[in-house]
């Protein structure tokens, strides 16, 4: 008997743009519903992404309808997430943090060549492709579903069935394991060193810049701004990026953007030139909240069938790993004390889910022990400006190698 014929629809860019609404304001609502999923960070986009892609796998496992998207506006938010992204990267906030934020991101950059390899290593003795190890590495775990969702696409470009569906499983997976490892690390390492809080006054060099010119005011002209360095970063990096592809370099279309906005914020903080950072912080995140939405909405959910076994596998060992790596490395590095303990803690938390989740690890943990100035700068500072940057030059040359 001839298989049914399934209908076609396609979701143009307006159509797209009145969805990922539609699922914005879903996803809220089921977070207010279910307060579990709030307590894990679990964004809203995520949630309303991923309840219209289990309603799509239904449509198409029952051959009712299959649809295909237009993934222009879709790739413009993308675009203007990770410029945002460069604009934070600055190497005078870097230096002014001190040895404590270089040395927390030489830890992370280490997490992240770990995780990687580890992950390429199991898939390949599971018999399943390399990019699988790196789809369940650092794409998904330390870059969280940002980065998932941008890199998905581009593994499906080298062989990997499904890449987007399984980056984007794996980065859900890693929100909640980094939110439950944090914690019992922490324990353990204040036990077994015998480390303990000490009051001490705050030192004023621990105060978050970014949060100070978060605070600043929202105005129609810092928005135009802001919007004009954001479109002038992603129109250079697109140049950048087709002349490299003219001479057989392929990266992915955002890292150009990302690298002129980080260059443009540089050269503003040695001239002294202020740039509307507020303005594109805000923009930033405006676009990661469609972007997520737009990119879980077009997932492909029956194309994780055959990759059960192996995925969880792989984020098994990861969960392993991440605990050791906290323990015995990132401990060690900073310094055996008590903050080195909240950091670790807070490690756990953005590299295998974000940020948010490292500091809800630490609010934890220092509520029950003591304050720590330097984790509560140290771990936002790396995790919010500068991993992102790190983590797709890491995954990219892991995808050149690979390929």
């Amino acid at each position: 008997m001839p298989e049914k014929e399934i209908f076609t629809c396609h979701l143009d860019m307006t159509a797209m743009l009145g969805i990922a609404t539609i699922l914005l304001l879903a996803g809220s609502g089921v977070k207010w519903l279910l307060p579990v999923l709030k307590r894990f960070y679990i964004p809203s986009p995520v949630i309303g992404g991923i309840l219209f892609s289990i309603v799509t796998l239904l449509l198409y496992e029952f051959r009712i309808c299959h649809f295909t998207y237009d993934g222009q506006l879709k790739d413009l938010f993308m675009m203007a997430f990770f410029t945002s992204i460069g604009f934070m990267a600055s190497a005078k906030m870097l230096i002014h943090g001190g040895i404590g934020v270089f040395l927390f991101l030489i830890c992370s950059t280490l997490l992240i060549l770990c995780q990687n390899a580890a992950g390429v290593s199991i898939a390949a003795l599971c018999g399943e492709h390399p990019m699988l190890g790196v789809a369940a590495g650092s794409i998904s775990l330390s870059g969280g579903h940002g980065t998932s969702a941008a890199f998905g696409p581009e593994l499906e470009k080298y062989g990997l069935s499904g890449g987007l569906s399984v980056s984007v499983a794996c980065a859900t997976f890693g929100l909640v394991a980094g939110s439950v490892i944090g914690g019992p690390i922490g324990k353990l390492l204040m036990a077994k060193h015998h480390v303990v809080y000490k009051e001490e006054k705050s030192d004023v060099s621990f105060k978050d810049k970014r949060h100070e010119e978060k605070n600043c005011h929202l105005t129609d002209r810092s928005l135009l701004r802001g919007a004009l360095l954001m479109t002038v970063s992603i129109a250079i990096g697109g140049l950048v990026i087709s002349w490299l592809n003219s001479m057989d370099i392929i990266i992915p279309a955002y890292l150009g953007p990302m690298v002129i906005a980080s260059v443009i914020r540089n050269i503003s903080d040695l001239t002294k030139h202020s740039i509307p950072i507020t303005s594109i912080y805000t923009i930033g995140s405006i676009s990661l909240e469609f972007f997520l939405a737009m990119a879980l909405m077009t997932m492909c959910l029956w194309e994780l069938k055959d990759l059960a076994l192996p995925l969880i596998s792989i984020l098994g060992a990861q969960c392993v790993i991440m605990a050791l790596f906290a323990y015995f490395i990132t401990f060690r590095i900073m310094g055996k004390d008590y903050d080195a303990a909240v950091i670790a803690c807070g490690q756990c938390g953005f590299g295998m889910g974000a940020t948010p989740n490292a500091m809800a690890n630490m609010s934890t943990f220092t509520l029950a022990n003591g304050t720590s100035p330097k984790a509560f700068f140290v771990v936002p500072m790396v995790g919010a400006l500068f991993i992102d940057f790190v983590n797709a030059f890491v995954v990219t040359g892991f995808i050149k190698a690979l390929s």
